[in-house]
């Protein structure tokens, strides 16, 4: 049990160790004991699922984070990276983009991408098969993402090494502890990145691509209406589409072994039902989902849990928190491949729902039932790893024995 004393001192900047672990059960007693849970510097954290729909669907809570990134981060690459990208703007800036991306993430170019994406996996299952023993992240679960997203801009193979490190760096920029180390390294990370994009986006304004299915081409070209995203916008973009898609599928798909090798019988369960696979991925992303915090401010008053919160007012969303509550999931704690209904908040709600949401649906769907049909037997072959940031929530290493 956690006291009512550990609740009231709970801030994201100093978690307790097992909250890394395991953070549902501290969600549970802020949900229950303290629903707008006072965060340092004037925030506050929602953990009911209501509330955060109530946030998401509001027109004055606003994603803009230029005050708040600018007191983190300083005139700093991060600051311009964060505060450029689509997911940290409100409109006009993301409405714009936002169109731009979703032309070249629709369905029918979704459809595209699956036998690529069905190919990647058998490569990488085979290779698995051939090792035995694996760190289930590195082998399986980050080489999906890096593949689609570079496939997406067009990037080289040759030259898509770097990517996942600059989006592990550039993405812990955001948590809400930072040491000067991970600040450096987020730092140098835009900058490399940005110095690699310049001398893509200057090949690729002389040989553009098919901007029905290259995202660079399409968010070059600019809209129907000849509006066109400035330099800046242009490359930042491009870095938020790498770090959103690898971040949350990687997550995904890792989360998602973990829970299935937690739950022996639902594991067996989908492997005798494999179209159950759609259903387990929605559930995988509500039971342990990949992005478990988010943010806005209030541009105008708001009443939550029958408390008004003023202007200004920063709000800290619990997806994970909201994700367990059980006034909309019964027994949340329970992990079910079946789950219907299933309207967790994974990907956001409203105007700023996940760009990527069905590219990293498809993806998992693909990863998920290629992994089981190729093997028999997965098991757990060492102490899992823990990645040790608290917005997103993975592993670094995995270590897996199939046959």
């Amino acid at each position: 049990m956690i006291s009512a004393a550990a609740v009231r001192d709970f801030q994201f900047t100093r978690v307790p160790p097992a909250f890394l672990e395991d953070p549902y059960p501290w969600y549970a007693a802020l949900r229950e004991q303290d629903p707008l849970h006072a965060l340092e510097g004037g925030g506050v954290f929602l953990s009911r699922y209501e509330d955060a729909i109530a946030v998401y669907r509001d027109p004055h809570a606003s994603s803009d984070k230029k005050a708040e990134f600018h007191a983190k981060l300083g005139d700093s690459p991060l600051y311009e990276h964060h505060t450029t990208s689509l997911v940290f703007n409100d409109p006009p800036l993301h409405t714009r983009v936002r169109r731009i991306i979703m032309g070249a993430v629709n369905q029918k170019a979704i459809a595209r991408m699956e036998g690529n994406v069905a190919r990647l996996v058998d490569t990488l299952l085979a290779e698995m098969a051939d090792r035995g023993t694996v760190n289930f992240i590195d082998a399986f679960a980050a080489q999906i993402p890096i593949e689609v997203i570079g496939n997406l801009l067009d990037i080289p193979h040759a030259e898509r090494a770097p990517l996942r490190g600059w989006s592990v760096a550039i993405l812990s920029g955001l948590e809400p502890r930072l040491t000067p180390q991970m600040l450096d390294a987020g730092n140098r990370a835009v900058r490399e990145f940005v110095a690699y994009l310049k001398g893509l986006v200057t090949t690729r304004r002389r040989h553009p691509g098919d901007s029905e299915t290259d995202v660079l081409t399409r968010l070059i070209q600019g809209e129907k209406d000849g509006e066109q995203l400035t330099e800046k916008e242009l490359y930042h973009q491009c870095i938020f589409l790498l770090n959103a898609g690898h971040e949350t599928t990687t997550n995904l798909i890792g989360n998602g072994l973990w829970a299935l090798l937690n739950n022996p019988g639902e594991l067996a369960r989908l492997r005798a039902d494999p179209a159950l696979v759609p259903s387990a991925i929605e559930e995988m992303l509500r039971y342990d989902g990949p992005i478990q915090l988010n943010n806005r401010r209030l541009t105008a008053p708001a009443t939550l849990s029958g408390k008004t919160l003023p202007e200004g007012t920063l709000i800290t969303i619990g997806i994970g928190a909201a994700n367990h509550d059980p006034a909309q999931f019964p027994q949340p704690e329970r992990f079910d491949v079946a789950r219907k209904p299933n309207r967790h908040l994974a990907f956001g709600q409203g105007e700023h729902v996940c760009v990527g949401m069905n590219v990293a649906r498809m993806e998992g769907r693909i990863a998920l039932a290629g992994l089981i049909a190729r093997f028999a037997n997965i098991e757990l072959d060492a102490e899992p790893e823990r990645d040790r940031r608290v917005r997103f929530r993975g592993f670094r290493k995995l270590p897996v024995r199939v046959s």
